[in-house]
């Protein structure tokens, strides 16, 4: 499928981006980036998009890594589960 620029707003400042499937799904991330640097800003009481950039990256990393820890946790559940049925058809 082909690429499709589209224009977003994001901290006062437009961008084009390229989006490989639904335009909708780019402007979607494109105004909750936007959403949560004018939130840090009014928090922060700053203007400078450059910091605010850099604390809305730590705060986006902090929910990656969140979410990274729960997807290992489920992994390993599921393995555990895997196992234990595996085990439970052997003995039939």
């Amino acid at each position: 499928m082909a690429k499709q620029p589209v224009r977003v707003h994001i901290f006062h400042q437009s961008y084009t981006m390229l989006a490989e499937g639904d335009p909708r799904e780019v402007e979607d991330l494109a105004h909750r980036v936007d959403e949560l640097m004018a939130s840090i800003a009014a928090a922060t009481n700053s203007a400078d998009s450059t910091r605010v950039a850099v604390l809305a990256c730590f705060h986006l990393a902090d929910k990656l890594r969140s979410a990274e820890q729960r997807l290992q946790a489920m992994e390993k559940q599921y393995a555990r589960l895997d196992a234990l049925l595996t085990e439970a058809i052997d003995k039939t």
